[in-house]
């Protein structure tokens, strides 16, 4: 076990059931040593899939948990079930609560919040308690289309309000643009040899995927974008990648970028080191499942 100088505090705000992505994030940072991992959060993502949205990403995390053995060892909140009504109104939840009481707690160390889905959450956190903005706060966000001009993107499209009240905030933000997250593409093949044979999870993440595209995409298709995996590769490798410090832009109800120059500075990333991050979950994937067999056998 690590130090607790050594380890990273983290909260993971998933939209679990959204797509086939947010799965091998989440079994990722579960399997990081760095990681202090003190809860993940539920979020919704929007009415256009399901109409219970962050019920379904609270079923998804409890279900892999529960293949990893893990039920009961990490705290899971739910989220808001719905986006912000308005740019002043939070919508309060658990999972709110969970990063407002983790943000004000007696710690020197940044908590990261690493969000694969909209920022309704954060938002209200910051609505709620607005003095977590002077904390030691780092928002990580998937989200938001390609710099500087934007467009329709699915993160930001689920609660654009959400967006506009954490942008224009005093927190620390990461933000991955789609522009980054889109390049993190794996095929079937890749993902059998590295994957499918490593346990339960090893092979439910795999089928899942697959089963997703079967059901979704039309026409041939062979591979996924691990497009959420990013947000762990910013906190464990922050100069793995191209990024630079810019004025935290706004958005419009079409999804572009609002450069008003009023607000402080974001770190942006236009590129990320994809070997590194996905070698890195096929090398804790396999080391666990190592460490599964093992326990097995000794019993």
């Amino acid at each position: 076990m690590l130090p607790p100088n050594k380890r990273a505090r983290l909260i993971l705000n998933t939209d679990a059931k959204n797509e086939a992505d947010d799965q091998f994030t989440i079994v990722h940072a579960l399997l990081t040593p760095t990681f202090d991992f003190h809860g993940i959060i539920a979020a919704h993502f929007g009415d256009h899939r399901s109409k219970t949205a962050m019920l379904d990403s609270r079923k998804e995390i409890d279900h892999i948990l529960d293949l990893m053995d893990l039920s009961g060892s990490i705290p899971v909140a739910n989220g808001a079930a719905t986006a912000l009504p308005d740019e002043n109104t939070a919508v309060p939840s658990a999972g709110a609560q969970m990063i407002i009481d983790h943000a004000m707690a007696d710690d020197d160390r940044p908590l990261y919040v690493a969000f694969l889905g909209p920022l309704t959450d954060m938002a209200s956190a910051l609505l709620m308690e607005p003095r977590i903005a002077e904390r030691n706060v780092v928002c990580v966000w998937i989200g938001g289309g390609t710099w500087p001009v934007g467009g329709r993107e699915f993160n930001l499209m689920n609660d654009i309000a959400s967006a506009n009240v954490v942008m224009r905030s005093k927190i620390e933000v990461r933000q991955i643009p789609s522009t980054v997250y889109r390049m993190m593409s794996v095929s079937y093949a890749e993902l059998q040899e590295r994957c499918e044979d490593k346990g339960a999870i090893g092979k439910y993440l795999v089928d899942q995927l697959i089963d997703w595209n079967l059901r979704v995409h039309q026409g041939p298709i062979e591979h996924r974008s691990l497009g959420d995996t990013p947000a762990l590769s910013v906190i464990l490798n922050p100069n793995g990648g191209v990024s630079d410090w810019r004025p935290a832009p706004e958005f419009n109800s079409h999804m572009n970028y609002v450069h008003t120059g009023q607000n402080r500075p974001i770190r942006v990333y236009d590129s990320i080191d994809i070997r590194y991050i996905l070698e890195d979950f096929y090398a804790k994937l396999a080391r666990f499942d190592r460490g599964v067999q093992e326990l097995a056998n000794f019993g």
